[in-house]
């Protein structure tokens, strides 16, 4: 099978575990050597070892992307290990379930701080070198908790929402300058950060692979925005544009907003 990304250079944030690792197998299979970025370095040598499993090189950065100086560093380490980038995936977060009226403003702020400003000091730190090649990808991990917000998730929906204006206007603003912007809008996937969350059958979580392929294909394909799984995904943002109440009524009826186990909540790459 071709592979379409051979010998490109990429970067994963959250690389430790679920979507970033899946995105940072996908992308070696496509023939990209990958530099994974997370704070666990047991777990980034695990995904670094698979990635060269795959006869691509892979190289382990510790980073906190709600550190300014750390994003800078490495995305410094990343240029320096693979010789170049051309691909940047903004993917770590974290997520917090609770009811807005019990939220408090210690916790949106950290939601903020990780899940929107961490994303960009992961943008300033990349797009300077983007700028002088001429040429690279950023792709953002958002959620369709940025194009229609689901119970009990107000703070995590408000830094997704936030998310996906700065990308859209980053991605006009950078038009004709061969830098391209991505936004991928995942449903709820099976990742640590959300398995203390149980969902119906009507609306399972997803496989992580599901959206490492999204990764893959917005990098292809040059795709703007894509939604994962795709039909639901649309088929939810269609009918909040048409009428808010309808799509209230379809979280409900289909019970979107999923229960709370007794695990208790990963704060962990998504």
């Amino acid at each position: 099978m071709k592979q379409r990304l051979l010998n490109k250079k990429a970067a994963v944030t959250g690389a430790s575990s679920g979507i970033g690792q899946a995105t940072a197998l996908c992308l070696a299979k496509e023939g990209a050597d990958v530099a994974l970025i997370a704070r666990d370095m047991e777990r980034l040598t695990e995904t670094a070892e698979q990635v060269r499993s795959l006869g691509r090189k892979a190289i382990v950065i510790q980073g906190d992307i709600t550190k300014q100086e750390q994003v800078k560093a490495a995305v410094e380490a990343a240029i320096c290990g693979l010789g170049g980038l051309d691909i940047f995936h903004c993917n770590a977060g974290i997520y917090l379930r609770c009811p807005a009226k019990d939220l408090r403003m210690e916790q949106i702020r950290k939601l903020m701080e990780v899940d929107f400003f961490g994303c960009l000091h992961c943008v300033y730190a990349v797009l300077p070198y983007f700028l002088a090649q001429g040429s690279g990808t950023i792709v953002t991990t958002c959620s369709m908790d940025g194009k229609k917000g689901v119970p009990p998730d107000a703070a995590y929906v408000a830094a997704k929402f936030a998310m996906n204006g700065f990308f859209q206007v980053l991605r006009q603003e950078l038009r004709g300058s061969g830098i391209h912007i991505a936004t991928i809008f995942p449903s709820r996937m099976d990742t640590p950060q959300i398995a203390h969350v149980d969902c119906p059958a009507i609306t399972p979580k997803g496989d992580p692979s599901l959206v490492a392929r999204a990764v893959v294909r917005a990098i292809v394909k040059k795709k703007k925005e894509l939604m994962v799984p795709s039909f639901p995904c649309h088929l939810l943002a269609w009918a909040d544009a048409i009428s808010p109440s309808l799509s209230d009524w379809l979280i409900r009826v289909s019970r979107l907003s999923g229960t709370v186990n007794e695990i208790e909540p990963h704060n962990e790459a998504k």
